[in-house]
């Protein structure tokens, strides 16, 4: 009788914790068709009963089939039903949370449901939702995830923790070629703008952000990729070039418009948003040109709404 063989586990590229809100990600190519992709999130706000769970445990499901590592850039909690909350409304109230140790209830609850996917979770970002239970309540949920979602795991599994902004830096190895990829993450401020929809922090974060390639931001629930194109010049060999500076906003799976009946979303005049997350794929490039051979990580963010 043959032998049915096991499919391998794909690898996942190790993590690595530089201070408190850098970390460096490495992936291996081991061919040129090697692709990675890393899943960025912002804005689940899980808890709510406004979360759209069927889109959120699709691409949950897509990374781990994919071997994906996953960022998410804060706001993974709603956290708004507790007791002392002045936005609390008892009607939006998950059964599973109708508890007196409320928000024992929202880590345990999320503990539970990310757990499958906690080798896959590399960076929890913390947001403004997040911060203000750590400012009403002093208790830092995200890091309570954290500490729930690495038991078990091995050391090079750990899910780290980031902040409300900061830095990664993807590097791809290829038969000791290496490449980089910066990443500056910021969960968010402000109202988006009903008319640019936050497109406008683009060319702010451009000027103080030189060394990003990828910028990454949230919180307003807008979706949307602004790329930026920059002509540089290689300080040592004095060579021009140009590179593309990616600016992504993740909108979530919020979804609080609904029909338009009522509601704080709807009596502050927002608009209906969308919902989604970014998928960015790292592929190797290498070619000859003009007698020069040219190697480089090359990185495509990619929208998904569905």
């Amino acid at each position: 009788m043959a032998k049915i063989k096991t499919p391998k586990t794909k690898q996942l590229p190790s993590v690595r914790e530089i201070s408190r809100n850098v970390h460096e990600i490495k992936f291996e190519f081991n061919k040129m068709s090697d692709e990675h992709w890393v899943l960025l999130r912002s804005d689940c706000h899980h808890d709510s009963k406004h979360c759209d769970r069927a889109m959120e445990l699709r691409h949950l499901e897509e990374a781990k089939r994919k071997g994906a590592l996953i960022i998410d850039n804060g706001d993974l909690y709603d956290a708004m039903q507790g007791k002392f909350d002045r936005r609390s409304n008892k009607s939006d109230l998950l059964p599973e949370y109708k508890k007196g140790d409320y928000l024992d209830a929202l880590v345990s609850e999320a503990a539970k449901f990310y757990k499958p996917y906690a080798k896959n979770i590399a960076i929890l970002g913390q947001g403004n939702h997040e911060t203000a239970i750590l400012k009403h309540h002093e208790t830092n949920i995200t890091e309570r995830l954290k500490e729930r979602l690495n038991v078990g795991l091995e050391s090079h599994e750990k899910v780290h923790m980031g902040g409300y902004g900061g830095w990664v830096k993807f590097v791809g190895d290829y038969y000791g070629g290496k490449e980089s990829v910066m990443m500056h993450y910021f969960h968010g401020s402000g109202g988006g703008g009903p008319v640019t929809r936050g497109v406008i922090q683009t060319n702010r974060q451009a000027v103080f952000l030189p060394d990003a390639q990828i910028c990454l931001t949230g919180h307003t629930h807008d979706q949307w990729i602004v790329p930026i194109e920059r002509q540089r010049i290689k300080n040592t060999a004095m060579k021009l070039y140009k590179d593309t500076q990616y600016h992504i906003k993740v909108a979530g799976y919020k979804e609080e418009y609904e029909d338009g009946y009522g509601g704080w979303h709807i009596e502050r005049g927002a608009p209906p948003k969308p919902k989604g997350a970014c998928w960015l794929k790292f592929t190797w490039f290498g070619e000859e040109r003009n007698g020069e051979r040219l190697r480089n990580m090359r990185v495509q963010p990619i929208l998904v709404d569905f």
